[in-house]
């Protein structure tokens, strides 16, 4: 299970942080910290996953990062986790960020940090993989922007029966990965989506 999604930058700025278990502010504040100066401080020519720290959970779970020219990806992970199946993954959400953002850079993630977070949202949810079809995760994020400009417009243009389509599709598709995940959850079985 994915424990902690962190983003940040080479001087330790955090530019995303979504965890999928209850800690303090301080907590993640300390825990953003601390794994920065545990992956900061790696060699670029090692491998991209090392023990997690104290405060995520120590020898029991595992950081998994790549490094893209300023930014950190960062998935905080427990024993179960494949680590070369959440480095496809990493791959996968930075792609996706290039491509709905066309060149993404650290600027989008900060000014964009409600799209960044629906694209995550997409992916994962509540620490189970979702979703790693890019092509699908990119339809998904299009159709929530077609639903958001409609909405900008008011619907004048005759499109809230589409929207509505569009919402309910949308809403539809996420409670079966909901109930999909749970499933794969209760029976501790790794999650593809359907």
């Amino acid at each position: 299970m994915i424990k902690a999604i962190l983003i940040f930058n080479n001087h330790g700025k955090p530019r995303l942080s979504k965890f999928y278990q209850p800690y303090s502010e301080d907590t993640q504040q300390q825990i953003i910290r601390e794994t920065f100066h545990l992956v900061s401080k790696r060699d670029e020519n090692v491998c991209n996953f090392l023990e997690g720290g104290l405060l995520i959970g120590g020898s029991d779970n595992k950081l998994i990062y790549r490094h893209y020219a300023t930014l950190y990806f960062v998935f905080c992970v427990d024993s179960s986790e494949s680590e070369l199946g959440i480095l496809d993954l990493i791959q996968v959400f930075v792609e996706t960020l290039d491509k709905c953002f066309e060149n993404v850079c650290e600027l989008d993630l900060i000014f964009h940090v409600d799209k960044v977070h629906n694209i995550l949202a997409e992916m994962v949810m509540g620490g189970m993989v979702l979703e790693t079809n890019m092509n699908e995760i990119v339809t998904q994020i299009d159709a929530q922007n077609k639903l958001e400009k409609s909405e900008d417009q008011g619907g004048t243009d005759g499109s809230t029966g589409r929207w509505l389509s569009l919402r309910s599709e949308h809403e539809e598709r996420l409670g079966v990965r909901r109930h999909f995940a749970a499933l794969c959850f209760k029976a501790k079985l790794p999650c593809v989506s359907p």
